[in-house]
């Protein structure tokens, strides 16, 4: 069963064998501690990620000014990042689906940390374009092994009816990570007299202490610490099951129930324009507030922090919203989330010049709550509608067109739109990214409802 998962050297990294499975007393009283403990050891492991992802946007201004880089360089560098974590948030995930995550995810994250070290401590990397993209395309490599072991461990250890609200508390991880590596960096800076190297190795520093928590928390699967399998334990069987792809090698699993899935692809080109829509308001909410609404440069990053925070309690929201509300159909929640952040978008954009400041706040605050409930459920319907062998597979298929197709059009194709013809029809491609997430979720809609009344009848067969 684990010859293709690793071999020779790798073998530790394999997905853990099932250990003897333990008296019910003892599942009883282990079961409920040891998922708290892999929850926590995911959460910070991911908070930890966005302490080292992209930390050049942060000291861009230093490097322009002390290193001689140019805004264009700059930005060959940040979007080597995005690029290379989209490509491996997919590649990484068909080694995750067959490794221990208990191993996968740390190291990720040190070796993520050891680049960030490199970068801080070897001279003349910020001088060499070449050099420090490169650099930070590994760097982007490395992250992509953060997602996909996560989506593991909410697959086995969360069951369907649950993980809605369990995944979105999850991932206010990353606006936690983010929120720290502001911290930690502007304390470095600060410490060190604006030396933009320090903005790299402290919060790699923090990074590898978490690594070693995140081991020392995580544990692969039920099965691997001798428990039953999550879906008998709470009596929910998976929407899709896993005897339906036994029978085939892991590949053809990949290409059937992935690659030529067409709900999987549905969802992946519904990420491209949620993430258009994520990555362009954040990217160029400053500029916009700057230039259009001449607000200062302080009050256009305070919005910006704004719509990064309120996400945190929009996606707790949607979390609840699609379990509760809408009873696990995450496409009905996505839609509905997807066409309040088109009201706000529409009011934000046709705000006349010397609008309130604190208008323009609310609007983003309801932006940054709207949108980032559907980036959390794009990758909660791929592990819910997947084969549970491909979940990490099937996350990282969406991820790989939203970062590499859909954050690169919200940085290079909306500058490229704003100089030509002007913020309008900058909005105006925005509105149509609304439209589009809205058709393709839509479209996912009636796999979606077959699989959820296919679970419902499994469930009320199982209580009789």
């Amino acid at each position: 069963m684990h010859s293709n998962s690793g071999q020779g050297m790798f073998s530790w990294l394999a997905a853990a064998p099932a250990a003897p499975r333990l008296p019910e007393a003892e599942v009883k009283r282990r079961y409920p501690r040891l998922r708290l403990q892999v929850f926590i050891g995911i959460f910070l492991g991911y908070a930890a990620f966005y302490l080292i992802r992209n930390n050049v946007s942060l000291v861009s201004v230093i490097l322009q000014e002390n290193e001689g880089l140019s805004k264009t360089s700059i930005g060959i560098i940040a979007n080597a990042v995005l690029i290379a974590y989209g490509l491996s948030k997919f590649f990484s995930a068909t080694v995750s689906d067959r490794s221990n995550a208990r191993y996968f995810l740390p190291l990720g994250l040190a070796l993520s940390a050891v680049v960030n070290y490199i970068v801080a401590f070897v001279p003349g990397i910020a001088t060499t374009i070449g050099l420090f993209a490169t650099l930070m395309f590994i760097n982007g490599w490395f992250q992509g092994m953060g997602w996909p072991p996560c989506g593991r461990v909410l697959v086995h250890w969360f069951s369907t009816n649950e993980r809605g609200w369990k995944t979105s508390i999850w991932n206010c991880a990353h606006n936690v990570g983010g929120a720290g590596l502001g911290v930690l960096s502007a304390w470095a800076l600060q410490a060190t007299g604006d030396q933009w190297q320090s903005a790299f190795w402290v919060p790699a520093t923090v990074a590898i202490v978490v690594a070693v928590i995140a081991f020392i928390l995580i544990r692969d699967t039920p099965a691997s610490v001798g428990l039953p399998s999550i879906e008998e334990y709470r009596n929910d069987p998976p929407k899709v099951s896993r005897e339906q792809a036994t029978e085939e090698s892991y590949w053809k699993i990949v290409l059937h129930h992935v690659i030529l899935n067409p709900t999987m692809v549905y969802l992946a080109l519904a990420n491209v324009f949620i993430y258009a829509l994520r990555y362009g308001i954040t990217t160029w909410t400053p500029t916009y507030l700057t230039q259009h609404h001449g607000v200062s440069i302080a009050s256009g990053i305070a919005g910006f922090s704004l719509f990064e925070l309120s996400g945190i309690v929009g996606t707790l929201i949607c979390g609840w919203v699609s379990d509760h509300v809408f009873k696990g159909n995450r496409s009905y929640t996505g839609m509905f989330f997807m066409a309040l952040f088109g009201v706000a978008l529409v009011l934000y954009w046709l705000a006349p010049e010397g609008t309130p400041y604190w208008i323009l706040m609310l609007y983003l605050a309801l932006m940054g709550a709207c949108i980032y409930g559907p980036v959390m459920l794009i990758g909660l319907q791929a592990l819910d509608l997947s084969a549970p062998q491909v979940a990490g597979t099937s996350a990282g298929f969406t991820g790989l067109f939203g970062y590499v197709l859909g954050a690169t059009m919200a940085s290079s194709l909306v500058g490229f739109i704003v100089d030509h013809w002007g913020w309008d029809a900058a909005y105006i491609m925005l509105v149509v990214c609304v439209v589009g997430s809205i058709l393709l979720l839509l479209a996912v809609l009636p796999r979606e409802k077959k699989l959820i009344a296919a679970h419902d009848a499994k469930v009320a067969e199982l209580n009789k």
